[in-house]
């Protein structure tokens, strides 16, 4: 299956649903996203676990799939791996050339990327894909609910779109912020900010607004001294939601 060809698209980052301290945070790391054992471990480590809940959901061989904000395209890879003609987008310029460096190196087919905006591709590209994520993404973002939307916009009727984010809950701002960047040292301080932590009803309306129908919601957990991850049924911290547009 061929991926459409979508033109390049210059994205003003003054205009788009984008932190520029976020950015650069991410930047300044960009050159160690494929490190596993760099600030960027846990996502390594949690990769085969969402990718294998998503396939199970919604396989994804000869799929046309977007992952927006892909970041250095640990996902991506992997999705195209599984056979997925794959558009990582993201507005980090080092992500992205880190990904698509990493991309030639695996001579890994089927997985591009872009630098422009969900909202921006939204417009350009609405309902092309059969499945969308956007994983660890929201968090970062002023406007969540524009990332929401754009992901409904861009999914094709009866297709998936794919979330995963942080609670706010007493139990993230220990866990994820005191625990990972502080005790543990998983992440680099400053990672997040608990109050752009999202709640897993907040996030079901922002989905139930744009159009999309609920499927499943899962739990993340992790074990520090087993660095083991596993799905559950407590979205307490970081948890995955699934859902779909009516076809």
């Amino acid at each position: 299956m061929t991926a459409p060809n979508f033109s390049s698209v210059s994205t003003s980052h003054s205009d788009a649903n984008v932190d520029p301290l976020e950015l650069a945070k991410f930047s300044e790391l960009a050159h160690r996203w494929w490190d596993p054992e760099s600030e960027f471990a846990p996502l390594h480590h949690i990769n085969p676990l969402r990718l294998e809940w998503i396939h199970q959901l919604a396989p994804l061989t000869g799929k046309q799939v977007l992952d927006v904000g892909c970041g250095g395209g640990i996902l991506a890879d992997a999705m195209a791996r599984k056979g997925a003609q794959v558009l990582g987008i993201d507005l980090a310029t080092k992500s992205l050339k880190v990904a698509q460096l990493h991309a030639l190196e695996a001579q890994t087919e089927g997985v591009r990327y872009r630098e422009v905006s969900a909202e921006s591709l939204a417009v350009e590209a609405p309902g092309s894909f059969d499945v969308i994520t956007c994983m660890e993404m929201l968090e970062h973002v002023p406007d969540p609910a524009s990332i929401v939307r754009a992901c409904s916009d861009l999914v094709k009727p009866g297709g998936w779109v794919f979330f995963s984010t942080i609670n706010r809950t007493p139990k993230s701002f220990l866990f994820a912020i005191v625990g990972a960047e502080y005790v543990l040292n998983m992440l680099p301080r400053g990672t997040h900010e608990w109050r752009r932590f999202i709640r897993p009803s907040e996030l079901s309306r922002y989905c139930r607004d744009a159009g999309l129908n609920l499927v499943e919601p899962k739990g993340m957990e992790y074990n520090p001294l087993t660095r083991r991850y596993w799905l559950s049924g407590n979205t307490g911290v970081n948890y995955m939601l699934a859902s779909r547009k009516p076809a």
